[in-house]
């Protein structure tokens, strides 16, 4: 989002405020832009419990990547480029070629972009001085004071946030009689001696006396540090961003209130803790930074562009992106025309579109030709709010929610679903509590530690279960869904996955999961479209669907004939095993058990040759075994790569890309545009603004986690911390972690995940996406701004052009080095 600064001649010069300056005087309109517009900046992070990839660059989509790096480099020290060093290895070792500079070079869309490749990569070749970050009023109290109130205040907030947004795990809870989370900060402040030890002795009855409202608080502040308002929105973005974790978990909170038609001020009153802080550190050390904190004031009003280097940078990164999608469209197009429907297919199965299923639906096919796959995205389009009985409560762990979110987090639950079993484990928390309570604790030690040396041993030793979901927790729709809402929403589904024909006899439903030990974040392993949770709920809700004799009927009617003997069946693919579990007790039904044994053993086939591919890319791993014994080490740091690689999507029927070793960067999603087209357009509606957003923002975490590891990841998962059950603290305390671990996208010697920008390749014609573009311009602004890289196919099955941004194309051929003919 565009930061519009006003009256930039009148805040060249600035007068620092004086005692009795009227805390009214600052103007609402201007003030609440500022807040939103910082608010919007920052992007939300979902609890442990439910952990969803977001896009860290969520609020700056209207602008491209220089301009956003050169603000976040001004505002928190942070590059959002790898360093010119890795785009020198990649150009010297042939990664990026002379072309694929030349092509981005002369894409850049600056004024003043180097005007040769020569130049470009001259500043490759020389060091870059960073653009000193603006000065907080922390970090000049610092260096005025010699305390270091950054980390003074990173710990404290901390210590308040943990304690006010914890999930049920602290045996002594904050009380929570405060009705917003500005007067829980009031109240803790007023009780807090820490500042008073520090020298800052007037800090409880400051935060005490500040008005109880939050938007009159911040104005009272604003009327003391920055009464004219200059550069504001910058001031409170900063503010946000020496918190981000918190800022992150915060503005979850404003997200899912707006989805629900709601409003919520927590990270507005996050924004006024940050403040009170600043407010106190000025009222003690004005006099000593009035010309440092000017000079910041002025920088944070400033809307100079993004620069030289940042601009080489950026040409540097899309030069790197050019070369990947080379690489993708010479191993596309090599498929040919789609081979006729003559014969019925052995077994159908489609799976959620998430890359890892790439490996092994490659693997299933080369099992036995007879096998057709389909990429759907994983929540099967069925967006249920899903209750649990009770608590399923691990050792350490907090109590589960009661309802489960199993949609991607765009979206609102429109159906629910229940378990049909109650949970065994509703007597876990009291033990819980007493085992880790302040005093209770040493009992428990004495009396059951020993018991815990049997439990170590079985985790070291790889003994135990290898379950991700319990196959006797059958789902049904609560309420039942009545015949025209089956119908309609099994019609929805099949249609948008390019399913309406040529049933095979047994056609299975595959969600995924991931089954790890001693992993905060297993639920960023999990399906994404099912909001961080195993995908198998909702597969077995589709799978009883689509085998009620009622809307098998009523589909007739509409087209779509399902044969009589086809059984569709619901299976859980474990994506740190690669094994695949089948709910076939779901199903009831004669003459399968056959056809089950055959699928049984193709499955078992498939899974050690995608465990033999995993096998070569995880350290550690020699062989098939490996891989899977990695999923009961409790010491295990990788016991997957999860989606690390990622950075194509391809909307297409699937003989476009079968046969091609896509390595597990692809997420693939089939799409008939011959039977959309009659729909008119449809699903690649529904592909582009849902599948391809979720898919957006798994790429650039992934991407915000690499090149800005402090800013954007969760740092290393051997000093985590589990704070609250939301998030985790890399080591005892301070802001909150969020993003993915180092080792998420680092093996220890060299990144495993490369930065690229996620290449979206969709078989419609440019007129038909163009048109969705036109109804969805938050979409749009993600490929006009190169957060996404666009291409369409032609009747080859070859990527043939790409969009240029603003509704316009040109030939791809010339980006590949290569002549192709042009896209319908």
């Amino acid at each position: 989002m565009n930061i519009a600064v006003s009256n930039i001649a009148d805040d060249l010069k600035i007068d620092l405020p004086n005692d009795g300056v009227d805390p009214h005087a600052a103007s609402d309109a201007k003030l609440h832009a500022a807040m939103d517009t910082a608010t919007r900046q920052i992007a939300p992070a979902w609890s442990l419990q439910s952990t969803v990839a977001v896009n860290p660059f969520l609020g700056q989509t209207q602008q491209n990547l220089a301009e956003v790096a050169a603000r976040l480099e001004k505002l928190s020290g942070k590059s959002v480029f790898m360093p010119l060093d890795w785009y020198a290895n990649k150009i010297a070792s042939g990664d990026i070629s002379s072309h694929d500079l030349q092509v981005a070079l002369d894409a850049s869309p600056y004024a003043d972009k180097p005007g040769t490749v020569e130049s470009l990569k001259q500043i490759v070749g020389a060091a870059h001085a960073p653009n000193q970050k603006i000065a907080t009023i922390a970090e000049l109290c610092a260096t005025a004071s010699g305390q270091d109130w950054p980390a003074v205040i990173e710990k404290s907030v901390g210590k308040w946030a943990a304690n006010y947004f914890d999930a049920g795990v602290a045996i002594w809870p904050l009380d929570r009689d405060a009705a917003c989370p500005w007067a829980s900060w009031k109240q803790w402040a007023s009780h807090d001696y820490s500042a008073d030890i520090l020298g800052l002795s007037k800090f409880r009855s400051a935060v005490r006396d500040l008005p109880e409202d939050i938007e009159g608080a911040i104005k009272m502040m604003l009327a003391r540090i920055n009464p004219t308002q200059v550069g504001l929105e910058n001031q409170f973005y900063q503010s946000l961003l020496a918190v981000n974790g918190w800022s992150q978990y915060a503005r979850y909170h404003h997200w899912t209130a707006e989805l629900n038609g709601q409003k919520d001020d927590t990270v507005a009153a996050l924004l006024a803790v940050c403040l009170s802080w600043d407010y106190v550190l000025f009222e003690k050390y004005g006099a000593q930074i009035q010309d440092g904190w000017q000079a910041s004031l002025t920088a944070l009003a400033d809307p100079s562009g993004p620069g030289a280097h940042y601009i080489a940078c950026e040409i540097l990164q899309v030069a790197y992106e050019n070369s990947c999608q080379r690489g993708l469209a010479a191993k596309l197009g090599n498929g040919g025309q789609a081979a006729p429907k003559t014969l019925r297919p052995a077994i159908q199965a489609a799976f959620c579109i998430d890359v890892r299923s790439e490996v092994y639906r490659r693997a299933l096919e080369a099992v036995d030709p007879m096998v057709e796959t389909f990429g759907f995205a994983g929540f099967f389009g069925l967006p249920v709010q899903h209750h649990v009985h009770g608590s399923d409560e691990a050792e350490g762990d907090h109590c589960a929610h009661a309802d489960e979110n199993r949609l991607p987090v765009l979206l609102k639950p429109g159906l629910h679903s229940k378990a049909t079993t109650k949970d065994r484990h509703t007597t876990t928390r009291p033990w819980y509590q007493f085992k880790t309570a302040a005093v209770s604790s040493f009992g428990f030690v004495e009396s059951a530690g020993p018991s815990y040396v049997w439990k170590l041993i079985k985790s070291s030793l790889n003994i135990g279960p290898k379950t991700v979901a319990s196959a006797s927790d059958k789902p049904v729709f609560d309420p039942p869904l009545s015949d025209k809402d089956a119908c309609d929403t099994a019609e929805k589904i099949l249609r948008a996955m390019s399913l309406t024909d040529n049933f095979a006899k047994l056609v299975l439903l595959v969600g995924h999961g991931a089954h790890v030990t001693n992993n905060p974040h297993q639920s960023g392993l999990h399906c994404g479209a099912c909001g961080g949770h195993a995908g198998d709920v909702n597969a077995r809700l589709l799978a009883g669907l689509l085998n009620q004799k009622s809307v098998r009927s009523d589909l007739r009617g509409r087209g779509i004939e399902i044969p009589e003997d086809t059984v569709f069946i619901a299976a859980l693919h474990d994506t740190t095993t690669d094994h695949v579990s089948l709910f076939d007790g779901d199903v009831a039904a004669d003459g399968i058990d056959e056809a089950i044994d055959r699928l049984k053993k193709v499955l078992a086939q498939a899974s050690l040759l995608a465990r033999t591919e995993r096998a070569g890319k995880l350290p550690g791993a020699d062989n098939a075994s490996d891989v899977a014994r990695r999923a009961l080490s409790w010491s295990e740091t990788r016991p997957e790569w999860g989606l690390a690689g990622c950075r194509f999507f391809i909307a297409a029927p699937r003989h476009y890309s079968a046969g091609a070793d896509l390595a597990g960067e692809s997420f693939l999603h089939n799409y008939d545009r011959v039977a959309d087209a009659k729909n008119n357009h449809a699903v690649l509606e529904l592909i582009l603004t849902a599948p391809v957003v979720v898919a957006s923002w798994i790429s650039l975490q992934y991407y915000g986690s690499t090149v800005a590891p402090d800013l954007f990841g969760a740092g290393n998962k051997l000093l985590h911390n589990v704070v609250g059950g939301i998030g985790v603290y890399e080591g005892n305390g301070g802001d909150l972690r969020t993003g993915l671990p180092i080792q998420s996208v680092h093996n220890g010697d060299d990144f495993v995940h490369h930065p690229a920008r996620l290449s979206v390749c969709v078989d419609a014609s440019t007129d038909a996406i163009n048109a969705v573009l036109a109804r969805h311009p938050e979409v749009k602004a993600l490929f006009d701004h190169n957060w996404l890289h666009l291409f369409a196919f032609n009747a080859q099955g070859q990527l043939s052009v790409r969009y240029a941004g603003d509704l316009k194309w040109i030939d791809a051929g010339p980006s590949f080095g290569t002549a192709l003919p042009k896209a319908a």
